[in-house]
């Protein structure tokens, strides 16, 4: 049985409309942001944000198999992101699984087991989980399980990306890398690079590959991009395509031309919350500054999603609008969900509650649902000041 729908009056918070904080009263009924006379719950002192909508998470890697060695049943690792991901204001996310020749965790028949696990979880899914599949380049005989695999499961988003040039530069430089990479898909770093070098062959192909998807992806109705990109030829090339997002440039000339040409630059929350990149590559702070970045995403690491809006506050690169527009209002356009995104009348109940004084995420209501609940804002819910403000339907 899903949970019932909160049919409540949120009084006394401080509420994210129109671009503006504003003190005023949020009224949640069946599912949806709506107006009228119910029960209240006197949430003074939070703030009250559209839920955060992540569109590339890969932190779902560490609770299917916490060591690579170790894996665990994919139903529980499915509940343990749900369980994070609702935990850090999240209301929508994408599952960023790859499919690859790399093999393991990344290989095609493992990302099928994922989709078929996700929808068998997702009738018990607190939160609104998607899956997004990272496309190698050079997996060009896959072609037809890839979109029979899109189709059967709608995916809707879909990004490529291309590891041969990293792999083979780390087999130069550092081989103790490549052998770290090959342990965790169970092989030797001989056998590693043999895989390597069987998918370069495959060069030629790809263009050719990458236009047979990219013409389905229209048709289906999927968005797709590009994860990665070094540079601003690559991005175009993307671009020509119909890859119009640019996921994780590694450098400035990708997103410029990115920006050039309209597509859509998305960087990771971790990346500002740190300062940085922990992989070197350019600044996500300094691409917003310079109006070059779209959205922000989870990427490894849930909790940098809340924490990089209000770094940017605190740095007065943003205010707290503009701020939580790149993780909520920005990535529900970029993936036209126009029922999400903003506390709009009419809207889903997608609902963050943040201590307006700690900026702990202290509550999560996902399509007028609780999923998290933890702290003062628990007492406020439930001191027995309205017995009947959550009422079922």
């Amino acid at each position: 049985m899903p949970e019932p729908l909160l049919s409540v009056r949120l009084t006394g918070g401080t509420v994210l409309v129109d671009g503006e904080m504003q003190d005023r009263t949020l009224t949640v009924d069946r599912g949806q942001i709506a107006d009228g006379p119910l029960p209240e719950v006197d949430l003074s002192g939070y703030l009250l944000l559209p839920g955060i909508i992540d569109l590339h998470g890969d932190a779902f890697e560490r609770h299917i198999a916490p060591r690579p060695s170790a894996p665990f049943p994919l139903d529980m690792g499915l509940r343990a992101t749900d369980r994070d991901a609702a935990a850090n204001g999240v209301t929508t996310a994408w599952l960023a699984q790859s499919w690859s020749w790399e093999g393991g965790h990344r290989s095609p028949e493992f990302a099928l087991g994922l989709l078929s696990a996700m929808e068998r979880f997702r009738d018990h899914a607190l939160t609104d989980l998607r899956i997004q599949i990272r496309c190698e380049t050079h997996t060009v005989e896959t072609a037809d399980r890839l979109l029979d695999a899109v189709e059967r499961h709608k995916v809707d988003y879909v990004v490529f990306n291309n590891h041969l040039d990293e792999a083979l530069h780390l087999a130069r430089i550092s081989p103790d890398e490549i052998a770290y990479w090959a342990r965790k898909s169970g092989r030797t770093p001989e056998e590693h690079m043999a895989l390597v070098h069987q998918a370069w062959e495959q060069t030629p192909r790809v263009p050719r590959y990458l236009c047979t998807l990219a013409k389905r992806f229209d048709a289906l109705g999927v968005r797709y991009g590009s994860h990665d990109d070094p540079d601003g030829d690559t991005r175009e090339r993307f671009s020509i395509i119909g890859a119009r997002i640019c996921e994780f440039p590694t450098a400035r000339p990708a997103a410029a031309l990115a920006r050039a040409v309209g597509d859509l630059v998305i960087m990771g929350a971790p990346n500002v919350v740190r300062g940085g990149s922990q992989a070197g590559n350019i600044s996500a702070q300094t691409l917003i500054h310079d109006g070059l970045c779209d959205a922000l995403v989870s990427d490894y690491h849930y909790p940098s999603l809340s924490r990089a809006a209000f770094r940017l506050v605190e740095t007065g690169t943003h205010t707290l609008p503009q701020a939580w527009d790149l993780i909520s209002r920005h990535p529900a356009r970029i993936m036209g969900l126009s029922d999400r995104g903003a506390l709009d009348m009419g809207q889903r109940a997608d609902i963050a509650i943040v201590n307006a004084r700690t900026h702990a995420v202290e509550g999560t209501i996902c399509a007028g649902r609780i999923s998290h609940l933890t702290g003062e804002a628990a007492h406020r819910f439930f001191s027995g000041r309205a017995p009947d403000r959550l009422a079922a339907e």
